[in-house]
């Protein structure tokens, strides 16, 4: 064992062994983070407006997921192999670039949307062309979360790689919670005479996103983006190393990192795409009350007035509702639950071990799913925003977990850390099929199973790696 592995490593959260204060580049790629949060919360409410729109079905409307996380597969092992050879700077770049063009793409797209109308084109056409521009940003954002996550758990000591890949994370959960309430804005609001008109404006948060997107590719072509490599702990770049494996597939915690992964981004994809769904069919009577105090209000701050009208409807039953553009407004709530998840995370995996926290996060979240799946009222309407919270630590720290110790070939295995998004794509469709036969909170059963992995991985995580925690050295020979 070399003197570089049982030294104590730098003490700061920013630092690297070098001495390096990388500081700003931590919150410049953290910026990132902040960007796909708020695509995916964007993605996350729109669903119900191609219900709406174009009649599709719950597992129709999923399309939308399979879509954008195709894009994650096919696009993940390119990036990899493109990040080996452009480094984190050249990557992220051409990420953004691509992302651009996907956010530009969404101009022709609503018209093509328009022409629907018209009878000039079908509904599934003008569907397909919008799938079309989810897809090309979706692999934008693979080159994105493919450098950005390993990066930042190089930046700084390595004891603290999961609190710091959660903090950067923590944006992410920004992002996700204005996603809803622009998407609201855009996706769900009607013009005077009460007609949606989310089919002409849905195009332009897509269009501000590619404005964004464009100045950080400038930012980042000027600014400093150190190529740092993380530690070789499994000797796998050395030759000299007897009984050494050189291949990442060797090694059963980063395998088993790509299957949880693959579950957990499938729990998280059904959640959030079908939340509104959720709250808008399976909700319990809603006292006039409150909707007398959120109208009241309204009424009194002028400056939310527009935002807040709307939220309620009289169901086909009779009973007071919310409609969907209240429930996409209330998945804003969601990712605050979200996003204190990953703060508090941050700061819990200073204390405990990474594969603990998951571990607990992942069996309480089997519980919170399979409390909706029981139909119980509004505990099972709270269980749903709990489930938010635990969701909230599971992407980064199974990443941080499953490249754990791999050296330079960690980029090359978080390309398939990525490409396991695709469980984003294929269950939310089961979810929908079981909620289009049954209803909506029995389909959260399809999460539950998710989470079941989840917490087995994380409890198990020990045995795979051969290492106690994150900041122990692997036993020779696996």
């Amino acid at each position: 064992m070399s003197a570089r592995t049982t030294q104590t490593r730098s003490k700061g959260l920013f630092v690297t062994d070098d001495g390096q204060n990388v500081l700003f580049t931590f919150v410049l790629v953290s910026s990132l983070f902040l960007l796909w949060g708020f695509c995916n919360g964007l993605i996350d409410v729109m669903d119900k407006h191609f219900q709406d729109e174009l009649h599709l079905t719950r597992a129709q409307s999923a399309w939308v997921q399979f879509a954008h996380y195709l894009g994650y597969f096919l696009m993940s092992i390119p990036a990899g192999w493109l990040a080996s050879r452009l480094g984190y700077k050249g990557g992220i770049i051409t990420g953004l670039l691509i992302v651009a063009m996907g956010g530009l793409w969404f101009i022709p797209a609503t018209q093509i949307s328009n022409m629907v109308k018209t009878g000039d084109v079908s509904s599934n056409t003008a569907f397909m062309a919008f799938l079309a521009g989810v897809c090309l940003i979706a692999t934008g954002l693979t080159f994105l979360e493919t450098i950005a996550n390993p990066y930042t758990t190089v930046l700084g000591d390595k004891s603290l790689a999961a609190t710091r890949i959660n903090l950067a994370q923590s944006c992410n959960g920004i992002g996700w919670i204005f996603g809803p309430i622009v998407g609201s804005v855009f996706f769900y609001s009607t013009d005077a005479a009460g007609k949606s008109t989310g089919s002409q404006t849905l195009y332009i948060p897509y269009l501000a996103i590619a404005g964004v997107v464009l100045v950080l590719a400038v930012i980042f072509w000027f600014a400093r983006v150190p190529d740092i490599k993380s530690d070789d702990e499994y000797h796998l770049d050395d030759a000299s190393t007897p009984g050494a494996s050189k291949s990442i597939w060797s090694h059963s915690h980063f395998v088993l990192a790509v299957a949880a992964q693959f579950f957990y981004v499938a729990a998280q994809a059904g959640i959030f795409s079908f939340f509104i769904n959720y709250m808008t069919s399976e909700l319990p009577p809603i006292p006039t009350a409150l909707q007398s105090g959120v109208n009241a209000a309204a009424s009194s701050l002028g400056f939310l007035r527009d935002w807040l009208s709307g939220w309620f409807e009289t169901g086909k039953t009779g009973l007071l509702s919310l409609s969907d553009k209240g429930a996409s407004n209330l998945a804003s709530l969601g990712f605050v639950c979200f996003l204190a998840g990953r703060f508090s995370g941050a700061m819990i995996l200073k204390k405990y071990s990474a594969h603990k926290v998951l571990g607990l996060y992942g069996l309480l979240n089997v519980i919170a799913t399979f409390v909706v799946f029981l139909k119980l009222g509004w505990v099972s309407v709270a269980c749903v925003f709990l489930s938010f919270f635990f969701m909230s630590i599971m992407f980064p720290t199974i990443f941080a977990l499953g490249i754990h110790g791999l050296g330079a070939r960690a980029k090359k295995a978080s390309s398939f850390i990525v490409m396991a998004i695709m469980g984003g794509a294929i269950l939310p469709k089961l979810m929908g099929y079981v909620a289009d036969i049954s209803d909506m909170s029995r389909g959260f059963i399809v999460p539950m199973f998710c989470f079941i992995f989840v917490a087995f991985y994380g409890f198990n995580w020990p045995r795979f790696s051969k290492s106690e925690s994150l900041t122990s050295v692997p036993v020779r020979g696996h």
